[in-house]
């Protein structure tokens, strides 16, 4: 195994789970708002059925994960937990992370999940996009490079079909299809913490 390698294997599995302990932690403590828990599930949610599950099992017109990466890989993040950490990741340590982002250019005010801002919600789609291409280019640069299909998701529409190169980068790639899902959520995510918040 490469640095590499454990180095992807550590980042998974520390950006998934630890929000499972901290999130719970913080609520118990009365340091986040009621709405965050149902934020961290629902947005959960979204990245399972929006992209995740689709590009882990390649179910229309892509390779399934196991296909597009490397056999170390697959032996310590399999398949079919590949989905669940991707969406944990997702959900906890970038949704939640960029929401608190948004809080704090804010300054630190509760409104900005009350009715939409613009401002807040710019940042949010920067963290949401910054990381991305990070995650694409420094991560899963071996799973998500141009010749390695994922499949089409409800939040990637254009499937691998219509799919044009961004930009390269010392050899790696970032796509079109890879970033379209981090394009999309952050307006549904902030439109569902408003409807949780106003409750």
């Amino acid at each position: 195994m490469t640095l590499e390698l454990l180095r992807v294997i550590v980042v998974v599995y520390t950006s998934a789970l630890l929000p499972l302990v901290v999130v719970p932690w913080l609520y118990r403590r009365g340091r986040l708002p009621a709405w965050v828990p149902a934020a961290y599930f629902g947005s959960f949610l979204l990245c399972a059925l929006g992209w995740e599950l689709w590009f882990t099992y390649g179910w229309v017109s892509g390779d399934p994960v196991d296909v597009r990466r490397h056999d170390v890989l697959n032996q310590f993040i399999p398949m079919h937990i590949n989905w669940l950490l991707n969406s944990l990741a997702d959900a906890g340590s970038i949704t939640l992370f960029g929401l608190w982002l948004m809080w704090r250019s804010a300054g630190r005010q509760s409104r900005v999940f009350e009715s939409w801002h613009w401002g807040p919600f710019a940042v949010f789609m920067l963290w949401a996009l910054g990381q991305n291409v990070a995650v694409e280019m420094f991560l899963y640069h071996d799973q998500l490079a141009v010749g390695k299909p994922l499949s089409w998701a409800p939040l990637a529409p254009t499937g691998p079909w219509w799919n044009p190169l961004l930009f390269e980068f010392n050899g790696r790639t970032i796509t079109f299809q890879g970033q379209l899902p981090w394009l999309l959520a952050p307006w549904l995510i902030y439109w569902g913490v408003i409807w949780l918040a106003r409750r």
